[in-house]
């Protein structure tokens, strides 16, 4: 038996997400490091994550990859465009306005899709959860406090729509238990490439990126955003979506930090607090968790309800 196997259903979803989160974690970096223009970085990103979306999925699934992706349905379509805007309006947030920006948008996520749960999947989560959401926007609000005014609408609302539609695509994830939607984010790529590349070709005299650029395109499309995004995909199979989005915030303050180590920006007293303020939220929420488990596995609590995955592979 593998160690895999002896998990709870709960530990492998916190597992899979915190690890998708994590992978992720130096995406808006290394969207600035890239330097490029809107049409050309969503370009690259959609073709080259829509491969190595595909490179996975047939390592997963080898000879039942055309089941894996008939399982999904006009779910899994719905899904592929929900995540292209995702993709969109997070990378030309990051270009039209600062981070701090984008970020404090993006924490409403996980309120967004506890909110769609509620109403559509009638999800009645724990009033841990809801302190937990509450308690990470006011942090990651407090990193982003510094610079909050000094984004454009135009970008903001990029920012609103990555936060929308990523908790959407979450919650409509919900609503077929045990089918994995990750193998259909192939066509997300094949839909950002394409309309992107459009645009770029249109304008002036289009180019290659230089070689440090292309370096770090390669580095973060063709890599980082399909095993990462691959985990998080996967993380409504096993936790409700608003505790996939929340889990999804360490995504966003260790982004932050990096940001702050590597751009050698100098962080605000207050920053600093905020990111505490989440991670320090997220570590009390997984340990209470964990031993809730530990007393619901001993007969002493009730066993809550979950969502079976029927999946085949990790």
């Amino acid at each position: 038996m593998s160690r895999w196997s002896t998990l709870s259903h709960r530990q492998q979803g916190l597992l899979l997400t915190a690890g998708g989160a994590l992978i992720m974690a130096p995406d808006a970096l290394l969207i600035k490091v890239a330097d490029l223009p809107d049409a050309e970085i969503l370009m690259w990103r959609g073709f080259l994550s829509g491969l190595g979306f595909l490179l996975i999925a047939l390592m997963r699934y080898g000879r039942g990859t055309l089941a894996a992706y008939r399982r999904c349905g006009w779910t899994g379509i719905a899904v592929a465009l929900l995540f292209s805007l995702t993709t969109c309006g997070f990378v030309l947030g990051n270009q039209y306005t600062k981070a701090g920006n984008v970020l404090m948008i993006l924490a409403s996520s996980p309120l967004i899709a506890a909110v769609l749960s509620w109403i559509i999947l009638k999800e009645r989560l724990p009033r841990r959860t809801w302190l937990a959401i509450l308690l990470c926007m006011v942090g990651v609000a407090m990193i982003a406090l510094d610079d909050a005014g000094a984004g454009s609408w135009v970008g903001n609302a990029f920012a609103l729509m990555a936060a929308t539609t990523l908790a959407i695509n979450f919650t409509l994830c919900r609503t077929r238990p045990g089918v994995d939607m990750s193998p259909m984010l192939v066509f997300n790529g094949l839909i950002v490439g394409s309309t992107a590349g459009l645009f770029w070709l249109a304008g002036s005299e289009p180019t290659l990126p230089a070689a440090n650029q292309l370096a770090v395109v390669i580095l973060l499309c063709l890599i980082i955003v399909p095993c990462g995004v691959t985990l998080l995909q996967r993380g409504p199979l096993y936790l409700p979506s608003a505790e996939v989005g929340l889990l999804i915030l360490l995504e966003v303050v260790i982004g932050t930090l990096l940001a702050w180590w590597i751009l050698a920006e100098q962080p605000a007293p207050m920053a600093m607090v905020g990111g505490v303020l989440v991670l320090g939220t997220l570590s009390a929420k997984g340990l209470y968790e964990r031993r809730l488990e530990l007393r619901v596995r001993a007969g002493l609590e009730p066993s809550p309800p979950v969502t079976v995955d029927r999946s085949s592979t990790l």
